[in-house]
């Protein structure tokens, strides 16, 4: 099957209508990970495999809108499925911000600037972001091909970080050009030009603001990166 992403909620900093937050699948060489866990994602992470199915949850930073259904996949692990959790692997602050009790059950490995991880078939490297708290944007390398993930980010930072090659940049687009003064996210515009300048194979955009028109963000996005670009929308599995 190769590696793939599947998006499990894409809303950004809150969730719209029937929508999710920040949430993905990825899966690669028999290797499962549960890629930010906002609010939403783990009902939708189970249309897609089973919770005991996970390798390990990979949490970019503390804000809520990327974590807080690790809550609801403590309490299946703890009381349901009676199996501890799959490794979770969140920079240091994000371990003050959990239940208590989760961190009883739980393999918390923390993550940084310049950290690498094997995760079955799935290597990973992080790079702090422009954006705070301490905030970690995601490559993974697996199946001869490489995703790379914005997290949250302003424009201090570039996909450049993670290196050459990504065949598909997952990127942060929370609003139009015409609020790029607001600082700490990226406009669609910015993350087209973002994504060009690093040579990005394809480029899909995700956390958009729930009261963003998708098609001015698509337009203002493809303009700059000079190719056509893809709405991030749930349920749907891109192929790396």
């Amino acid at each position: 099957m190769g590696l793939s992403v599947t998006i499990l909620g894409c809303s950004g900093s809150y969730p719209g209508p029937g929508a999710a937050c920040s949430g993905y699948l990825v899966r690669g060489g028999g290797t499962t990970v549960w890629l930010d866990a906002g609010p939403g994602t783990l009902a939708n992470l189970q249309r897609h495999v089973d919770l005991d199915a996970l390798d390990a949850v990979v949490l970019s930073h503390e804000h809520p809108d990327h974590w807080s259904d690790l809550e609801g996949y403590r309490v299946a692990c703890t009381y349901v499925l009676e199996r501890p959790a799959a490794p979770v692997y969140a920079p240091a602050g994000l371990q003050d911000r959990v239940y208590p009790g989760f961190r009883s059950v739980v393999d918390w490995r923390v993550i940084s600037e310049g950290v690498t991880a094997r995760i079955g078939a799935l290597d990973l490297s992080f790079s702090r972001t422009d954006h705070g708290p301490e905030t970690l944007a995601v490559r993974v390398d697996g199946e001869g091909r490489s995703l790379g993930y914005s997290a949250d980010t302003g424009p201090g930072w570039s996909f450049d970080a993670l290196g050459p090659g990504l065949d598909l940049g997952l990127c942060e687009a929370t609003y139009l050009a015409d609020h790029e003064h607001v600082g700490g996210h990226l406009s669609a515009a910015q993350a087209g030009a973002m994504a060009r300048r690093a040579g990005v194979g394809r480029l899909v955009l995700t956390h958009v603001w729930p009261t963003v028109d998708p098609a001015l963000s698509s337009a203002e996005a493809q303009a700059a990166y000079g190719a056509p670009v893809t709405m991030a929308a749930a349920g749907e599995t891109y192929q790396i």
